[in-house]
């Protein structure tokens, strides 16, 4: 089998292992899994499985002589080489500014706080009850392990502790920012005003507005979860991975983010009488 065509590595003949060599293979191991978070839940997932499709393709034509097929993936791959930087322009850009601003190593909301998640989920059905009596629009984003600053670029930089009142003012009509996503992470709000991908699945009821596909395209493309509020009935929904959940209540919605969460929060009437 003739694979000259694949670039040479020279690997070393023994590997001494000490406490370099440890520290080593855990700083690539600790940056594999940054790119890995980075680029997990985003179109270059899909991008990385035909590349693997094709490499794979490229070496079972040669081993079988399938001379002008090994020949068209092996121009491909020339191509790609071309293409790459092209093609993950907007991952790149990404894990550089992260880099630069030194946001590369800073964890995501599985790595936050107990108590940071729970203010999240607090704040966050707080909010939703009071948007949904007064029948305002809304839609909130949750980041999870998948990094939205595409998204969050789109929008008004916050970078605000998270608070009930805080999101409610911000969705109130007329208002610079109330036409748009707001973005959260733990007991932050990142940004408001963010544009969202839409869903565009025919299978989506024709009776669902902008917010709801918004919130199904953004959870679709990642492992976010965002809470909707109809503007027009005042019904509170949740979508995670591109599925939607209607009709949620206070209970039934403070139950769903805990579960997808991982928290173990409460609430009840209370809380929205300190609202009040």
């Amino acid at each position: 089998m003739n694979l000259q065509w694949l670039p040479k590595i020279d690997f070393p003949t023994t590997i001494n292992f000490n406490i370099t060599t440890v520290i080593d293979l855990l700083i690539v191991a600790f940056v594999m899994y940054r790119v890995f978070l980075l680029i997990k839940g985003t179109r270059a997932v899909q991008l990385i499985k035909g590349l693997i499709v094709i490499l794979v393709g490229t070496v079972v034509s040669d081993w079988l002589h399938l001379y002008t097929f090994n020949w068209i993936l092996r121009q491909a791959m020339t191509a790609l080489v071309v293409a790459l930087p092209i093609v993950f322009q907007p991952e790149l850009r990404r894990a550089l500014e992260k880099l630069g601003g030194g946001k590369f190593f800073a964890g995501s909301v599985f790595m936050l706080e107990e108590e940071e998640k729970n203010t999240m989920v607090i704040e966050v059905v707080r909010a939703t009850q009071m948007l949904a009596k007064n029948s305002i629009g809304a839609l909130i984003v949750m980041e999870r392990g998948t990094g939205l600053e595409e998204y969050i670029d789109t929008g008004t930089k916050i970078d605000g502790k998270i608070s009930a009142e805080l999101l409610v003012n911000i969705f109130i009509p007329k208002t610079p920012l109330h036409d748009g996503a707001v973005v959260v992470r733990g007991d932050r709000i990142l940004a408001a005003g963010c544009v969202l991908p839409l869903d565009e699945s025919p299978h989506v009821s024709k009776a669902l507005g902008t917010r709801h596909r918004a919130g199904l395209g953004i959870t679709a493309q990642s492992d976010s979860v965002a809470v909707i509020v109809s503007e027009e009935t005042g019904v509170v929904s949740l979508a995670v991975e591109g599925v939607l959940t209607r009709y949620l209540d206070e209970a039934s919605l403070t139950e769903h983010l805990n579960n997808v969460l991982g928290t173990k929060t409460t609430i009840g009437l209370s809380s929205l009488w300190r609202w009040r």
